[in-house]
């Protein structure tokens, strides 16, 4: 859950908390309608990591409290998203499950996905991952996870989603095969993976 304005005010120090007052007040003057023109706000959401700290949990939350109260949808996710840095994209992607309700910011994730940064790739899996991406994508985010290795404790509703899938117990199997093969040692999370399909004897 993210933290509240005042939980956050609670690990910032004046400065910083004198900042997220007026940013949050930026946010909630701001009408969202999803124009392509960047709202003020927008500039404390880039600029959050500079005022905030260097805590990525603490920055992620003053992110996510600004779309929040921005109201920022899809489109402003997008633009927020495809204009900022990874850090930017983390918050994006972490506030997807609160901001959007059907698959529309699955474009977001399916890029997020094809990169190697592992801070992506971490947001990326959570609870909209977990209620939007079909079979097919799931089951090779679970397998983006073990190649850069991100825990797959971070895959979101991991043990329901895996739970009979015989396809994604072959992909493991296979992915195992191929690492002993090549005398690469296999990751402890794809046996823990692999147990979840029920498949592993």
């Amino acid at each position: 859950m993210t933290p509240t304005r005042e939980e956050l005010l609670l690990r910032l120090d004046a400065s910083a908390g004198s900042w997220l007052d007026d940013a949050l007040a930026e946010a909630t003057a701001a009408h969202d309608d999803d124009n392509v023109a960047a709202a003020p706000w927008e500039l404390r959401f880039a600029a959050a990591g500079r005022h905030c700290g260097r805590s990525m949990d603490t920055v992620d939350a003053v992110r996510i409290l600004l779309l929040r109260e921005a109201g920022a949808g899809l489109a402003t996710l997008t633009r927020l998203y495809q204009r900022g840095s990874a850090a930017e994209r983390r918050a994006v992607l972490l506030a997807l499950p609160h901001r959007v309700t059907g698959p529309g910011a699955l474009p977001l994730v399916e890029d997020a996905l094809r990169t190697n940064d592992t801070r992506l790739v971490a947001a990326a899996v959570g609870p909209y991952a977990a209620a939007h991406l079909d079979p097919h994508a799931w089951r090779h985010a679970v397998l983006k996870c073990l190649f850069t290795g991100v825990p797959v404790d971070a895959v979101d509703s991991l043990e329901r989603r895996a739970h009979g899938d015989t396809e994604l117990a072959r992909m493991l199997a296979d992915f195992a095969a191929e690492r002993t093969a090549a005398g690469r040692p296999v990751p402890a999370d794809l046996h823990r993976a692999l147990t979840l399909t029920g498949e592993e004897s």
